[in-house]
């Protein structure tokens, strides 16, 4: 099967609120025949998800825009744009933007694609390079209920 080459613009995506952050997804598992997925995230000042272990794909992270800490097993990196950090699946892993009063924004790449279904899924419609509301807890208690079906654990 051959697949069409895509053009995301700036404006496009399909963005979701989903534990204080946005995430958009930028290329779908679907749209690249579950090679990879491709997702921006803007993370809140001083915010970040749960540590979560991703157990059938890799994550990479690009740092955009702020400062991140990424925990990665015993390891902590601390980010500055540009910076990129591997993820290998079955690695616990956490990030958390650092600074106390602005959003940090990065790319993750999954490989093989797949996560961006879990954002769609459980996320609140959102507005791509916004803000979103504040962490619910009901989002963390979303994502335990599909971790199974998108193959991640928490904590």
């Amino acid at each position: 099967m051959s697949l069409p080459p895509l053009h995301i613009p700036p404006d496009g995506g399909s963005p979701v609120f989903l534990v204080g952050d946005t995430y958009t997804t930028l290329l779908s598992a679907a749209d690249t025949g579950g090679e990879l997925s491709l997702a921006e995230a803007i993370v809140p000042a001083d915010a970040g998800p749960p540590p979560h272990t991703h157990h059938g794909e890799s994550e990479t992270f690009v740092l955009l825009d702020g400062t991140l800490r990424v925990t990665v097993g015993d390891e902590q990196f601390d980010v500055e744009p540009g910076g990129v950090v591997y993820v290998p699946k079955g690695v616990r892993h956490s990030f958390k933007n650092t600074s106390p009063d602005h959003p940090a924004r990065m790319y993750f790449l999954y490989v093989p694609g797949g996560m961006d279904g879990m954002f769609q899924e459980i996320g609140r419609p959102g507005v791509r390079g916004q803000v979103g509301p504040p962490l619910d807890p009901a989002d963390v208690v979303a994502m335990g209920e599909v971790a199974e079906k998108y193959g991640y654990t928490l904590g």
